[in-house]
């Protein structure tokens, strides 16, 4: 081999170029092993197999000492070669997301037509139509290869078949927006060796073989190692039609789709730019904890949901994506829902204070009135009465609107505590609360004190003072109980028991519809039932312990 490489200098620019695409290719299977989709792996890994193969065929046909060998190389060359068009289909159907590599009948399709041509090229010694070889000495001695009709005819379907994985490609590439102009290059790369075959069958300055090895092997290895990050960003961005930005480790702009960039026009000229140079109003909804960015299009404003998800080259990370969901409707919808709260709430306090004062009037004149006279006046009594369930029913009223809000301050807290404290607010001589087993709950301590006090009071007011009120947790923990010993609800209130202005003799009909309120806050669900000694009891479930 040292012989022949020293001797002819023309021969080791041949071995070196060939000899290089090989290694090239070989060496790629290791990073090209990091793809996280199985079929796209698959199919690169075997592309650079083969399209390597085909390099390290020409390789051994250059340097075999026999012309039996050299002919023998040449032709595991070709077929080689023509396999590296399978796999080459293979990745582009698995890379755009078809599933043509998966069907049967295009692969039993794949098979009979590689057999076919490969009989072809295997077959040449009898036919000669395929090519025709013959020792030469010119430029160096070598077995000159002049191709046949059926070699040109091969060469133009395996065009023609790796023309489909490239339209597969530019496809997918225009749906995204993405310029296809870096990829145009990329394929050019395998036109560029037919030149060579030409000015080989022309010139004797060239050996007549095919060069297409050096050029599969350029686009295979520059696929994996200049564009394949990018192929990765483009097919996550043909996943979605939402707008999508593609962010480096150091969070600068790397990529877009076209529906990002009509969102944010200055993308079109922001790669390399930092996120909050160039978009600094996703930046600030990025650093904080409201991740819906406002945005004015065409003199109204839009909504968006800024969601951000690691990007990943195989387990490297190499920066993250942001992908821009509309929530326009969604967020209008929520931001009526919060101005119609906020106006109930400032009605419910209007309307507490206003009727406060004429009540503590009122309550004050009966009050006077009752100590000037001798003797019990049953309807000063009656009315006083009524000044106080008016009063009760404002508080309810008040607390009511005050419910509806978010719950956001939670914490451990322990049920026999809060209990406890609420029931030291109700009204129950001679009643008793029993803890019958505590629970750690994840609550609002105050609301959840609230609901727990109305509960109580609805036991005090169907129960009588003397209730006995008996607290505790589920047995199969997913929350607790609150029960007395009261009347009970009959089975066929029980289910109207939480609606508005519902109420036995006395009651202001909103307590239990303030403690569905407050369950609901907190994200948990109450039943009622029947508690043990035939009273009420309500059952709180979904309740994080």
């Amino acid at each position: 081999m040292e012989s022949l490489l020293s001797g002819s200098p023309s021969r080791a620019i041949y071995v070196v170029v060939f000899g290089l695409a090989a290694v090239a290719c070989v060496a790629s299977l290791r990073r090209a092993r990091r793809i996280d989709d199985a079929d796209t792996r698959r199919g690169l890994e075997w592309f650079l197999l083969l399209s390597g193969g085909w390099a390290a065929a020409h390789v051994a046909y250059l340097l075999a000492p026999s012309t039996r060998l050299s002919l023998t190389a040449y032709l595991v060359g070709l077929t080689v070669g023509f396999a590296a068009v399978g796999a080459w289909l293979y990745f582009c159907s698995a890379y755009t997301g078809r599933s043509l590599h998966e069907d049967a009948t295009y692969r039993r399709a794949a098979v009979v037509v590689f057999v076919f041509v490969v009989g072809l090229k295997l077959t040449n010694p009898l036919h000669g139509l395929y090519f025709t070889a013959t020792p030469t000495a010119t430029p160096f001695p070598h077995l000159a290869v002049e191709h046949s009709l059926l070699h040109w005819a091969s060469m133009g379907l395996a065009y023609a078949l790796s023309a489909v994985g490239f339209f597969m490609l530019f496809e997918l590439f225009t749906q995204v927006g993405h310029d296809t102009r870096p990829l145009a290059v990329l394929v050019s790369l395998t036109g560029l060796p037919l030149v060579f075959d030409i000015v080989g069958t022309a010139s004797p300055r060239f050996i007549d073989m095919t060069y297409e090895p050096i050029g599969v092997a350029l686009f295979s290895v520059g696929t994996l190692f200049l564009f394949f990050e990018r192929f990765q960003t483009v097919r996550l961005a043909g996943n979605v039609d939402s707008p999508v930005v593609f962010l480096d480790e150091d969070d600068e702009i790397r990529d877009s789709n076209a529906p990002a960039r009509q969102l944010f026009p200055n993308l079109d000229d922001a790669v390399g730019e930092p996120l909050e140079e160039a978009l600094p109003a996703v930046a600030e909804r990025l650093a904080s904890d409201d991740n819906v960015l406002e945005l004015s299009r065409d003199g109204e404003s839009r909504y968006y949901m800024v969601a951000t998800n690691p990007f990943t080259f195989g387990n490297t990370r190499v920066g993250r994506m942001l992908l821009f969901t509309d929530v326009t409707q969604t967020e209008r919808y929520r931001q009526e829902i919060e101005r119609q709260n906020e106006r109930l709430g400032r009605f419910a306090s209007v309307v507490s204070h206003d009727l406060r004062n004429p009540l503590s009037v009122a309550h004050g004149r009966i009050e006077l009135e009752q100590e000037r006279q001798a003797t019990e006046n049953e309807n000063l009594t009656a009315a006083a009465d009524a000044l106080d369930r008016m009063g009760r029913l404002i508080e309810d009223v008040l607390t009511l609107a005050q419910a509806g809000d978010d719950i956001d301050d939670r914490q451990p807290v322990s049920l026999s505590s809060i209990a406890e404290r609420a029931w030291e607010t109700v009204d129950a001589d001679g009643g008793d609360l029993r803890i019958e087993s505590d629970v750690t709950v994840e609550a609002d301590p105050e609301r959840l004190r609230q609901a727990l006090e109305n509960l109580f009071r609805n036991s005090v007011e169907h129960a009588g003072p003397d209730v006995v009120a008996t607290v505790g947790g589920l047995d199969d923990e997913t929350g607790f109980y609150v029960e007395d010993d009261g009347p009970g609800i009959p089975p066929y209130l029980r289910e109207q028991a939480f609606e508005w202005g519902v109420s036995g003799e006395g009651g202001s009909g909103l307590g239990l519809a303030i403690v569905e309120t407050i369950v609901k806050g907190h994200g948990w669900e109450i039943t009622v039932e029947e508690s043990a000694k035939g009273g009420a009891r309500f059952e709180v479930t979904g309740v994080r312990a």
